[in-house]
């Protein structure tokens, strides 16, 4: 049988949500969420596999805005918080369930998960689980690339060069800071691509990148090797492009495996079922319901209709679809193999948090796989760098600007809900850049307030808020976050043509908007 390459690429990434004047804050459980149920539970995996001899190596990207979220001390601790709340939780639910057999042992499922969550998180990683991911990278399991500082979707800023440098530079200055290694692959955020971004990322020495499907089929020249392989974009950079086909078995909310009927279904949630009196302590306001994390069900079907979700039965199926999928690409290196002069690279990148967030079996599906590629002769868990190094010399071609979003483009990020933001933001980097030409050597106080200046615009560039906007989730706090990223904007440009500085406010402000410490306004600077 021919040989075939998987290059598996996860992406971990969540908008910069900190909010140290609330004792709670609703929208940062999406974070402590992400760790109990993917970023924990994936490292004890990765973990598992590296004590019990697996042979693995795959990619992870970690954003810049999740590295600052992770590493800081507040987060770290009010996660600690939230994961022992969790836990009292799942006891109060075994004594509710006690003489509910199906429902008792989920909710000691989900108590024991808490509990490892806690002991892990405190005494394995103290608090910083940055140094688990550092450690796997150390003994060669995992390779650690960065994506654009807050996630902005670069083909919108393409007419401001100023401001996509600014945020790959500042992208690769966090992550040498998190992780004491230059990356030298980069996460393009939602695989935005556009022709000439190659040239920038280039000039950072960042040596590849992803990109969607069509990025390669509709290249600038007909691509021999089609998505098998990646392509020299000029200027010592190449491009991977997703293999479509292959993701979409693991991707799909249509017939993709996490919508099987006997996984744990997303949606259904005890916060939302159960009385508010009882779920008063772990709930944020009495008037808004919110996600626990406790889910009884299976997904079962589209209806209302729900049975009790069967862990047993879900690991079985677990086991069905990595064999399943390792079918599938055995099947499809035969078929390629024929008509290409080299092994076909089945390039696949996902978003981490659907593993184990979305997709509650993901992790173990995730384990599943690894250890069957680790046993397959016939295809080999490979990285973009290793591939590069092996395959050297590839056809030199441009790709085609392009998404992984919605209908393959711009649209998610820029629609009739949410296409009034791209004025001022645009407005903003001009006047931002008109700061850096008329202060260029600003230290003290007007050097911080110009630096926090960088730091709104950079924020209010991320692509999650015209994303929530457009998907019409958590619009009311998307839309406050754009303005009131644009509101401080402005008052710092307006104090400092008035050559004046509040400086009352910036400490505040400071203290909450916290990332990217070291941020040099200049990197707004046309030059």
């Amino acid at each position: 049988m021919d040989k075939g390459y998987i290059g598996l690429t996860l992406h971990a990434h969540l908008p910069f949500v900190r909010n140290p004047e609330f004792n709670r804050f609703l929208e940062e459980d999406w974070l402590y969420e992400a760790i109990s149920e993917t970023y924990l539970p994936m490292l004890r995996v990765f973990n598992r596999l590296r004590a019990d001899g697996v042979p693995y190596k795959l990619t992870l990207s970690i954003s810049p805005t999740l590295s600052s979220m992770l590493s800081d001390h507040l987060l770290q601790s009010r996660y600690a918080e939230y994961a022992d709340r969790m836990l009292d939780l799942g006891q109060k639910e075994m004594k509710r369930t006690a003489d509910q057999p199906d429902f008792h042992r989920l909710a000691k499922m989900y108590c024991n998960m808490h509990q490892q969550n806690l002991e892990d998180f405190n005494e394995l990683y103290k608090q910083n689980i940055l140094a688990g991911f550092r450690s796997l990278e150390e003994t060669g399991h995992l390779v650690l690339i960065t994506s654009a500082a807050t996630h902005a979707f670069l083909p919108l800023y393409q007419d401001y060069p100023q401001a996509v440098k600014a945020q790959v530079e500042l992208a690769i200055e966090s992550h040498i800071s998190h992780f004491r290694k230059k990356p030298k692959g980069f996460w393009l955020p939602e695989c935005g691509y556009y022709p000439g971004l190659e040239k920038i990322l280039s000039s950072y020495d960042i040596k590849y990148f992803f990109t969607a499907t069509h990025a390669l089929t509709l290249a600038n020249k007909k691509v021999k090797r089609g998505i098998f392989a990646p392509v020299d974009c000029g200027h010592d950079i190449s491009a991977f492009a997703r293999d479509y086909g292959l993701s979409q078995a693991v991707w799909s909310e249509d017939d993709g495996y996490p919508v099987d009927r006997v996984y744990r279904d997303f949606y259904r949630d005890i916060g939302y079922d159960l009385d508010e009196e009882y779920l008063q302590p772990y709930l944020h306001d009495k008037k808004i319901r919110s996600f626990t994390g406790f889910k009884y069900w299976a997904v079962t079907s589209k209806s209302d209709f729900k049975k009790v979700y069967n862990p047993e039965v879900a690991q079985k199926r677990v086991s069905e679809h990595a064999g399943n999928f390792i079918y599938m690409i055995e099947r499809k290196t035969r078929n390629i193999s024929r008509i290409l002069d080299r092994p076909p690279l089945f390039t696949l990148p996902f978003d981490a948090e659907l593993f184990g967030h979305w997709w509650f079996e993901g992790v173990s599906w995730l384990e599943e796989v690894i250890r069957l590629l680790a046993d397959n002769n016939h295809i080999e868990l490979i990285t973009s760098e290793d591939y590069l190094r092996r395959f050297p010399e590839n056809q030199q071609a441009l790709p085609a600007y392009s998404s992984w979003g919605t209908k393959g483009y711009s649209s998610v990020w820029v629609d009739g809900s949410n296409d009034w933001i791209y004025r001022h933001i645009h407005r903003s980097i001009d006047r931002m850049t008109e700061l850096v030409e008329r202060f260029p050597d600003q230290v003290s106080l007007k050097g911080r307030f110009l630096k926090h200046a960088a730091r709104e615009i950079l924020l209010a560039m991320a692509s999650d808020w015209p994303f929530v906007i457009s998907n019409g989730t958590s619009v009311g706090y998307a839309q406050h976050r754009l303005k009131e990223h644009i509101h401080n904007f402005n008052l710092v440009y307006e104090n400092m043509c008035r050559n004046s500085v509040n400086t009352e406010w910036l400490t505040r402000t400071e203290k909450k908007t916290n990332l990217f410490p070291d941020i040099d306004y200049r990197i707004f600077s046309r030059d």
